[in-house]
C-alpha cells in the first residue's frame, strides 16, 4: 500500500490512507518537536525556588 509497490495506483482509498497517515506522522512529530524545545528552554532557564 505504498507507492514503491509495483501495484500503486492513486485512487481515492489510496489517498486518503496516505493523507491520515502522514497527518499522524506530522501530529506526533510536531509533539516530540514542542516537546524538546520545552524541555531545552526550561533546562535554559534561571532555576527558581
Amino acid at each position: 500500500m505504498f507507492p514503491f509497490v509495483f501495484e500503486w495506483t492513486w485512487d481515492a482509498g489510496y489517498l486518503i490512507f496516505m493523507g491520515l497517515l502522514y497527518l499522524v506522522l506530522g501530529v506526533i512529530a510536531f509533539g516530540l518537536i514542542y516537546a524538546l524545545v520545552k524541555t531545552w528552554l526550561q533546562l535554559r532557564a534561571p532555576h527558581r525556588k
